[in-house]
């Protein structure tokens, strides 16, 4: 599971290639970033009440088949990011540079390197899966293998909920490892040319334990189908 959820972040980090690899994001959305994220966590919740009914409906049929399914999903419920777990890690955090450089800046700097963008997130969220993560969440929410980020304006969208920096992303796992995986990332080596030239926000500190909750969203998958010939 970890490998294709890996894979997911891989191919659009990818798929930059050939064009700015930290594209344009700095406009102000504060004010409508909370609100949707306001927004978005009461769907949340509901989502999640109507989900714990029907586990108590289930629980109550007592039916054969049901609960072979639901030993079938307990099994898996681990790998795809479930259930809650917890362990020693380690938490990146990623920010804009400070107002007092952007304000500062001549016209000749491409004012994209200041700012964090989502191939930004992705390279760490990739290096710390090839270093041996185990778990991860990325502002409080697991990472999942249907997880995708993506920006809007000067926030980053994660599982349908609008954030405004610094990126926090956690993992659990271990800690040589993931920090061999982040030296050697040439992405994050992008990255770090505009933390050097611009004082964007990089800070790694290892964790003695770090908690990641279970993924609380909807784990249907939609797909296209082929239109059936008149």
């Amino acid at each position: 599971m970890f490998v294709v959820a890996g894979a997911l972040f891989v191919t659009s980090a990818v798929s930059s290639a050939g064009t700015d690899l930290r594209a344009g994001r700095y406009d102000d959305l504060p004010g409508l970033a909370e609100a949707e994220a306001d927004r978005v966590e009461g769907l949340r919740q509901r989502q999640s009440a109507l989900a714990q009914e029907v586990d108590d409906l289930t629980e109550r049929l007592g039916d054969t088949d049901a609960e072979w399914a639901q030993a079938e999903a307990d099994a898996v419920a681990g790998p795809a990011g479930l259930v809650p777990v917890r362990g020693p890690g380690m938490t990146v955090t990623l920010t804009d540079a400070p107002e007092a450089v952007v304000n500062t800046v001549g016209s000749g700097v491409n004012i994209n390197n200041l700012v964090v963008h989502q191939q930004d997130i992705q390279a760490v969220v990739n290096a710390l899966w090839a270093g041996g993560a185990e778990a991860m969440t990325v502002q409080g929410q697991r990472v999942v293998s249907t997880t995708g980020i993506r920006c809007v304006g000067n926030t980053v969208i994660l599982h349908g909920v609008p954030y405004a920096p610094p990126y926090v992303i956690s993992a659990i796992g271990p800690g040589e490892g993931m920090l061999d995986s982040l030296d050697q990332s040439p992405y994050i080596g992008f990255y770090l040319e505009a933390v050097a030239a611009y004082q964007v926000g990089w800070d790694v500190r290892v964790e003695t334990e770090i908690v990641a909750p279970a993924f609380s969203g909807s784990t249907e998958l939609n797909y296209a189908r082929p239109v059936a010939d008149p």
